[in-house]
């Protein structure tokens, strides 16, 4: 398998779309979590479980404004934009048919939003970061820190 090829977009949209993909990650697999608790019998987690639901709606629209920064300035790739976008309207359409008890659209729906997310997840993992450009202050880089050596490092006694 082939690494994909070098995104266009500057480094920090590709971090925050990552920092969001992987929230909710977390928030979908705490979602899962939540609803097998309640179909094993804790009705509370119910309410755990809208209110999950609620923060990955959140999280997901935040996202999508993410996925926008990623494709606008730089023009990055445009995948991360129509994947959100889907994820959004599959939100929706969760919580929707979760308030009709509408079980089976809402199970098989939830089963396929999860894998969504998680391909999203491995895809913002798997976008490379631009370099940092280096800066030249006093022999250091801006960090901080010393640059490091290019070749091999020759030690006098």
């Amino acid at each position: 398998m082939s690494s994909p090829p070098a995104a266009g977009a500057p480094r920090w949209p590709l971090i925050l779309l990552r920092v969001t993909a992987t929230t909710l990650t977390l928030l979908a697999v705490l979602q899962t979590m939540l609803a097998g608790s309640f179909l094993n019998g804790t009705y509370d987690s119910l309410k755990d479980h809208e209110g999950t639901a609620m923060m990955l709606a959140t999280v997901v629209l935040v996202q999508l404004v993410v996925a926008l920064s990623v494709r606008r300035p730089g023009g990055g790739p445009l995948w991360p934009l129509w994947t959100t976008a889907l994820l959004t309207v599959a939100v929706i359409g969760q919580i929707g048919a979760g308030y009709a008890r509408a079980t089976g659209v809402h199970v098989t729906l939830g089963v396929l939003l999860v894998s969504g997310i998680l391909f999203g997840l491995v895809g913002a993992w798997r976008l490379p970061l631009p370099v940092r450009e280096a800066r030249s202050e006093g022999g250091r880089d801006g960090s901080g820190r010393l640059p490091r050596p290019v070749g091999p490092l020759e030690v006098k006694r």
